[in-house]
């Protein structure tokens, strides 16, 4: 009996870590774009910053970065992952500074 129980408890648990990764998105995402795929770690971004609003500024509800990043209703997505990315880990702690060559961020 106290196996069920203890199994049960691990099943419930293991559920409930699913349903938390799930409404936190992606662990992995691909920005594709003619420079090159920036592949980009989501999981580790949440785990480093608390605050999700810190890059999704409209909230994650609000949709893709893109979707209003266009170059007409707010600046291009180019100019906005830059500077977002690049202000970021100037400040990090990890000093892992993001963007002086293309090619660490961009992959052909």
């Amino acid at each position: 009996m106290k196996k069920v129980i203890a199994s049960g408890i691990v099943i419930c648990f293991l559920s409930l870590s699913f349903v938390a990764l799930a409404e936190n998105g992606p662990a992995e995402i691909a920005l594709e774009n003619k420079q090159g795929t920036v592949t980009f770690n989501h999981q580790q971004h949440q785990t480093a910053i608390a605050d999700c609003s810190t890059c999704h500024h409209n909230g994650v509800d609000a949709g893709g970065c893109r979707s209003c990043h266009d170059g007409v209703k707010a600046s291009d997505s180019k100019k906005a992952f830059h500077a977002l990315c690049k202000d970021c880990h100037q400040k990090s702690e990890s000093g892992k500074v993001a963007g002086k060559k293309c090619s660490e961020c961009h992959v052909k």
